[in-house]
């Protein structure tokens, strides 16, 4: 069995002074997963969402479902 190392990312938009999450999609298709963290504490936890519920929740956000509070 091969594990893959994730590759963190931010979003573009993530110019905010640090309070952003971090994610690696690279593990989706492998893996189902999408791993979350907090970019401030990359030692921290992880979660490790369902690559199908975060695809969901990405579309919802940019469908503004969640608002922009």
């Amino acid at each position: 069995m091969t594990t893959e190392t994730p590759r963190w990312i931010k979003s573009s938009y993530s110019d905010n002074g640090g309070n952003c999450v971090e994610v690696a999609a690279n593990l989706a298709a492998p893996h189902g997963v999408v791993p979350v963290r907090d970019s401030k504490n990359p030692a921290g936890p992880v979660l490790a969402l369902p690559a199908a519920s975060f695809a969901s929740f990405v579309v919802g956000v940019k469908a503004g479902a969640f608002g922009t509070a």
